[in-house]
Protein backbone atom coordinates (compact mmCIF):
# COMPACT_ATOMS: atom_id res chain seq x y z
CA UNK A 1 0.00 0.00 0.00
CA UNK A 2 1.20 3.92 -0.32
CA UNK A 3 2.91 5.98 2.25
CA UNK A 4 1.21 9.44 3.10
CA UNK A 5 2.72 12.36 4.56
CA UNK A 6 1.60 15.02 6.20
CA UNK A 7 3.04 18.62 7.15
CA UNK A 8 3.54 19.17 11.22
CA UNK A 9 4.16 23.14 11.10
CA UNK A 10 5.30 25.19 13.70
CA UNK A 11 2.69 26.27 15.98
CA UNK A 12 3.13 29.67 17.26
CA UNK A 13 1.16 31.40 20.28
CA UNK A 14 1.43 35.29 19.27
CA UNK A 15 -0.43 35.65 22.60
CA UNK A 16 -1.48 33.56 25.46
CA UNK A 17 -3.48 34.88 28.08
CA UNK A 18 -3.68 32.47 31.30
CA UNK A 19 -7.37 33.42 32.73
CA UNK A 20 -8.04 30.90 35.43
CA UNK A 21 -7.43 27.37 36.67
CA UNK A 22 -10.17 24.15 37.39
CA UNK A 23 -10.77 22.50 40.39
CA UNK A 24 -8.44 19.34 38.15
CA UNK A 25 -5.48 21.66 38.44
CA UNK A 26 -5.80 22.19 34.57
CA UNK A 27 -5.22 25.90 32.86
CA UNK A 28 -7.79 27.81 31.31
CA UNK A 29 -6.07 29.92 28.59
CA UNK A 30 -6.97 32.73 25.75
CA UNK A 31 -4.56 32.16 22.80
CA UNK A 32 -3.88 33.78 19.87
CA UNK A 33 -2.19 31.02 17.55
CA UNK A 34 -1.20 30.77 14.01
CA UNK A 35 1.34 28.49 12.48
CA UNK A 36 4.81 28.97 10.21
CA UNK A 37 6.06 27.25 7.11
CA UNK A 38 8.75 25.23 8.90
CA UNK A 39 7.52 21.80 9.96
CA UNK A 40 8.26 18.20 10.28
CA UNK A 41 7.97 16.16 8.41
CA UNK A 42 5.33 12.91 9.34
CA UNK A 43 4.83 9.77 6.57
CA UNK A 44 2.94 6.37 7.63
CA UNK A 45 3.16 3.72 6.06
CA UNK A 46 2.03 -0.26 6.52
CA UNK A 47 4.78 -2.62 7.48
CA UNK A 48 6.05 -5.14 5.46
CA UNK A 49 5.37 -7.62 8.21
CA UNK A 50 2.61 -9.05 10.06
CA UNK A 51 2.25 -9.31 13.89
CA UNK A 52 4.71 -6.72 14.52
CA UNK A 53 4.04 -4.00 16.40
CA UNK A 54 3.54 -0.44 15.32
CA UNK A 55 6.73 1.39 14.68
CA UNK A 56 8.46 4.87 13.96
CA UNK A 57 11.48 5.81 12.67
CA UNK A 58 13.07 8.97 13.29
CA UNK A 59 15.33 11.41 11.59
CA UNK A 60 16.38 14.81 11.00
CA UNK A 61 18.75 17.57 12.94
CA UNK A 62 16.95 16.96 15.72
CA UNK A 63 16.27 13.26 15.74
CA UNK A 64 18.94 12.77 18.71
CA UNK A 65 16.77 14.53 20.89
CA UNK A 66 14.36 12.06 21.01
CA UNK A 67 14.61 9.41 23.47
CA UNK A 68 15.32 6.44 21.59
CA UNK A 69 12.75 3.39 22.69
CA UNK A 70 10.77 6.46 24.71
CA UNK A 71 6.72 7.16 23.93
CA UNK A 72 6.69 9.99 20.67
CA UNK A 73 3.36 11.47 19.94
CA UNK A 74 3.77 10.97 16.04
CA UNK A 75 3.51 6.94 17.12
CA UNK A 76 0.59 7.69 19.65
CA UNK A 77 -1.45 10.08 17.13
CA UNK A 78 -1.22 7.02 14.29
CA UNK A 79 -2.62 4.87 16.61
CA UNK A 80 -5.24 6.91 17.84
CA UNK A 81 -6.96 7.18 14.95
CA UNK A 82 -6.43 3.63 14.02
CA UNK A 83 -8.93 2.94 17.12
CA UNK A 84 -11.66 4.52 14.85
CA UNK A 85 -11.41 1.92 11.72
CA UNK A 86 -12.75 -1.43 11.48
CA UNK A 87 -10.94 -4.60 13.41
CA UNK A 88 -10.16 -5.66 10.06
CA UNK A 89 -8.05 -3.04 8.56
CA UNK A 90 -5.32 -2.25 11.69
CA UNK A 91 -2.26 -3.23 10.03
CA UNK A 92 1.19 -2.76 11.63
CA UNK A 93 2.32 0.84 10.80
CA UNK A 94 5.38 2.30 10.34
CA UNK A 95 5.49 5.99 10.94
CA UNK A 96 8.15 7.94 9.87
CA UNK A 97 9.28 11.30 11.84
CA UNK A 98 12.05 14.02 10.22
CA UNK A 99 12.80 16.29 12.85
CA UNK A 100 13.38 19.34 12.28
CA UNK A 101 11.63 21.52 14.73
CA UNK A 102 13.53 21.53 18.32
CA UNK A 103 11.94 19.83 21.25
CA UNK A 104 10.14 20.78 24.11
CA UNK A 105 10.68 24.49 22.68
CA UNK A 106 7.16 26.10 23.20
CA UNK A 107 6.37 25.49 18.98
CA UNK A 108 4.02 23.00 19.51
CA UNK A 109 6.33 20.26 18.18
CA UNK A 110 5.19 16.65 19.41
CA UNK A 111 1.67 18.08 19.31
CA UNK A 112 1.44 19.15 15.29
CA UNK A 113 3.17 15.88 15.37
CA UNK A 114 0.67 13.72 16.32
CA UNK A 115 -2.32 16.05 14.50
CA UNK A 116 -0.19 15.10 11.08
CA UNK A 117 0.36 11.45 12.02
CA UNK A 118 -3.77 11.44 12.52
CA UNK A 119 -4.08 12.96 8.99
CA UNK A 120 -1.18 10.82 6.83
CA UNK A 121 -3.14 7.66 8.69
CA UNK A 122 -6.61 8.22 8.33
CA UNK A 123 -5.68 8.97 4.12
CA UNK A 124 -3.71 5.87 4.21
CA UNK A 125 -7.04 3.75 6.12
CA UNK A 126 -9.39 5.53 3.85
CA UNK A 127 -11.41 7.22 6.80
CA UNK A 128 -12.83 11.07 5.73
CA UNK A 129 -14.66 11.13 9.32
CA UNK A 130 -13.59 14.68 10.59
CA UNK A 131 -15.43 13.45 14.19
CA UNK A 132 -13.10 10.56 14.82
CA UNK A 133 -9.76 12.84 13.57
CA UNK A 134 -11.36 15.53 16.29
CA UNK A 135 -11.97 12.55 19.27
CA UNK A 136 -8.28 11.19 18.39
CA UNK A 137 -6.45 14.58 19.21
CA UNK A 138 -8.43 15.38 21.97
CA UNK A 139 -7.21 12.30 23.73
CA UNK A 140 -3.78 13.49 22.98
CA UNK A 141 -3.26 16.95 24.74
CA UNK A 142 -5.24 20.09 24.57
CA UNK A 143 -2.75 21.65 22.07
CA UNK A 144 -3.37 18.48 19.71
CA UNK A 145 -6.80 19.56 17.90
CA UNK A 146 -5.35 22.92 16.47
CA UNK A 147 -2.65 21.60 15.18
CA UNK A 148 -5.29 19.20 13.01
CA UNK A 149 -6.46 22.90 11.79
CA UNK A 150 -2.95 24.71 11.16
CA UNK A 151 -4.47 28.23 10.34
CA UNK A 152 -5.08 31.19 12.69
CA UNK A 153 -7.29 30.73 15.28
CA UNK A 154 -7.88 31.36 18.79
CA UNK A 155 -7.86 28.68 21.45
CA UNK A 156 -10.01 28.88 24.81
CA UNK A 157 -10.76 26.98 27.69
CA UNK A 158 -7.71 24.54 28.12
CA UNK A 159 -7.20 24.76 24.36
CA UNK A 160 -10.11 22.58 23.40
CA UNK A 161 -12.55 25.26 22.47
CA UNK A 162 -11.47 26.50 18.76
CA UNK A 163 -12.16 29.52 16.94
CA UNK A 164 -10.97 30.40 13.44
CA UNK A 165 -9.90 33.80 12.75
CA UNK A 166 -8.48 35.83 10.11
CA UNK A 167 -5.04 36.82 10.39
CA UNK A 168 -2.53 38.15 7.26
CA UNK A 169 0.65 35.99 6.22
CA UNK A 170 3.44 37.67 7.23
CA UNK A 171 7.20 36.86 8.18
CA UNK A 172 8.52 35.50 10.76
CA UNK A 173 11.82 34.61 12.81
CA UNK A 174 12.42 31.68 14.70
CA UNK A 175 14.68 31.99 17.74
CA UNK A 176 15.39 29.02 19.81
CA UNK A 177 18.36 28.81 22.26
CA UNK A 178 18.78 25.28 22.29
CA UNK A 179 17.23 25.02 25.98
CA UNK A 180 14.43 22.34 26.72
CA UNK A 181 12.02 23.65 28.95
CA UNK A 182 9.74 22.32 30.81
CA UNK A 183 6.08 23.15 30.45
CA UNK A 184 4.59 21.96 33.88
CA UNK A 185 7.76 23.77 35.51
CA UNK A 186 6.69 27.08 33.89
CA UNK A 187 3.34 26.61 35.18
CA UNK A 188 4.22 26.11 38.46
CA UNK A 189 6.49 28.81 38.58
CA UNK A 190 2.94 31.49 37.70
CA UNK A 191 2.51 34.28 39.82
CA UNK A 192 -1.29 35.05 38.77
CA UNK A 193 -3.53 32.23 37.38
CA UNK A 194 -6.40 35.02 36.97
CA UNK A 195 -5.72 37.25 34.39
CA UNK A 196 -7.79 39.15 32.25
CA UNK A 197 -9.00 37.21 28.50
CA UNK A 198 -7.40 38.41 25.24
CA UNK A 199 -8.90 42.23 24.30
CA UNK A 200 -11.40 42.10 21.27
CA UNK A 201 -9.25 41.07 17.94
CA UNK A 202 -10.16 44.16 15.55
CA UNK A 203 -11.72 43.43 11.96
CA UNK A 204 -8.48 45.03 10.11
CA UNK A 205 -5.93 42.78 10.85
CA UNK A 206 -4.67 42.88 7.45
CA UNK A 207 -0.76 43.46 7.60
CA UNK A 208 2.56 42.91 9.63
CA UNK A 209 2.16 46.24 11.10
CA UNK A 210 -1.52 45.89 12.30
CA UNK A 211 -0.72 42.15 13.61
CA UNK A 212 2.36 44.00 16.00
CA UNK A 213 0.33 46.42 17.04
CA UNK A 214 -2.34 44.52 18.51
CA UNK A 215 -0.21 41.72 20.04
CA UNK A 216 1.73 44.98 21.89
CA UNK A 217 -2.27 45.09 23.82
CA UNK A 218 -1.61 41.33 24.54
CA UNK A 219 0.78 39.37 26.71
CA UNK A 220 2.20 35.46 27.02
CA UNK A 221 1.38 35.43 30.76
CA UNK A 222 4.09 32.46 31.07
CA UNK A 223 7.39 34.53 29.17
CA UNK A 224 7.94 35.64 32.93
CA UNK A 225 8.23 32.30 34.65
CA UNK A 226 9.82 30.80 31.68
CA UNK A 227 12.47 33.56 31.80
CA UNK A 228 12.74 32.89 35.92
CA UNK A 229 13.56 29.23 34.78
CA UNK A 230 15.88 29.92 32.15
CA UNK A 231 17.20 33.72 31.62
CA UNK A 232 18.62 33.06 28.07
CA UNK A 233 15.31 33.79 27.13
CA UNK A 234 15.48 37.37 27.89
CA UNK A 235 18.95 37.02 25.83
CA UNK A 236 17.10 35.47 22.76
CA UNK A 237 14.34 38.72 23.39
CA UNK A 238 17.18 41.07 23.66
CA UNK A 239 18.57 39.91 19.95
CA UNK A 240 15.39 39.75 18.22
CA UNK A 241 14.50 43.05 19.15
CA UNK A 242 17.52 44.67 18.51
CA UNK A 243 17.51 43.31 14.57
CA UNK A 244 16.67 46.38 12.08
CA UNK A 245 12.78 45.70 10.43
CA UNK A 246 11.66 44.12 14.01
CA UNK A 247 7.94 45.15 14.36
CA UNK A 248 7.82 42.98 17.39
CA UNK A 249 8.74 39.88 19.46
CA UNK A 250 7.45 37.71 22.03
CA UNK A 251 8.01 34.16 23.64
CA UNK A 252 5.87 31.46 21.95
CA UNK A 253 3.97 29.16 24.35
CA UNK A 254 5.78 27.89 27.57
CA UNK A 255 9.21 28.67 25.38
CA UNK A 256 12.31 28.85 24.71
CA UNK A 257 11.85 29.78 21.50
CA UNK A 258 10.91 33.41 20.45
CA UNK A 259 9.44 34.65 17.41
CA UNK A 260 9.75 38.19 15.95
CA UNK A 261 7.61 39.85 13.16
CA UNK A 262 9.51 41.65 10.26
CA UNK A 263 8.62 44.37 7.66
CA UNK A 264 9.96 42.25 4.94
CA UNK A 265 11.71 39.02 4.12
CA UNK A 266 14.59 40.72 3.56
CA UNK A 267 14.83 42.23 7.14
CA UNK A 268 13.77 38.61 8.49
CA UNK A 269 16.34 37.09 6.76
CA UNK A 270 18.93 39.09 7.42
CA UNK A 271 18.18 39.23 11.39
CA UNK A 272 18.36 35.55 10.97
CA UNK A 273 22.05 35.24 9.50
CA UNK A 274 22.99 38.33 12.04
CA UNK A 275 21.81 36.22 15.17
CA UNK A 276 23.11 32.64 13.65
CA UNK A 277 26.56 34.46 13.19
CA UNK A 278 26.67 36.03 17.05
CA UNK A 279 24.63 32.61 18.35
CA UNK A 280 25.98 29.97 16.11
CA UNK A 281 25.07 27.22 18.70
CA UNK A 282 21.03 28.79 18.69
CA UNK A 283 18.27 27.51 16.18
CA UNK A 284 17.29 30.26 14.08
CA UNK A 285 14.65 29.85 11.64
CA UNK A 286 13.57 32.60 9.18
CA UNK A 287 10.26 31.87 8.10
CA UNK A 288 6.37 33.15 7.02
CA UNK A 289 2.94 32.24 8.82
CA UNK A 290 0.55 30.08 6.52
CA UNK A 291 -2.89 30.85 6.61
CA UNK A 292 -3.78 27.04 6.55
CA UNK A 293 -6.73 25.01 4.36
CA UNK A 294 -10.58 25.56 4.60
CA UNK A 295 -10.55 22.00 5.75
CA UNK A 296 -7.68 20.24 7.28
CA UNK A 297 -8.29 17.02 5.91
CA UNK A 298 -6.55 18.45 2.22
CA UNK A 299 -3.34 18.30 4.20
CA UNK A 300 -1.98 15.01 4.22
CA UNK A 301 -0.88 13.69 0.66
CA UNK A 302 0.48 10.44 -1.01
CA UNK A 303 4.23 10.13 -0.25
Amino acid sequence: MPAFACKAHAKINLALHVTGQRPDGYHLIESLVTFAEVHDLVTVATAKQRGVANSIEISGPFAEALEPGGSNLALEGASAILEHVPAAWRPPLVVGLEKNLPVASGIGGGSSDAAAAILATARLAGIDNRQAMQDAAQGLGADVPMCLHSRPLVARGIGEIIESVNLPEFDLLLVNPGVAVSTPQVFRALQSRENPPLPPIPDDLDDAIRVARYLAECANHLEEPARSLSPVIGDVLDALRSQPGTLFARMSGSGATCFAIHESAESCHAAGEAIQKAHPHWWVSASRTIRGPDDYRERSWQA
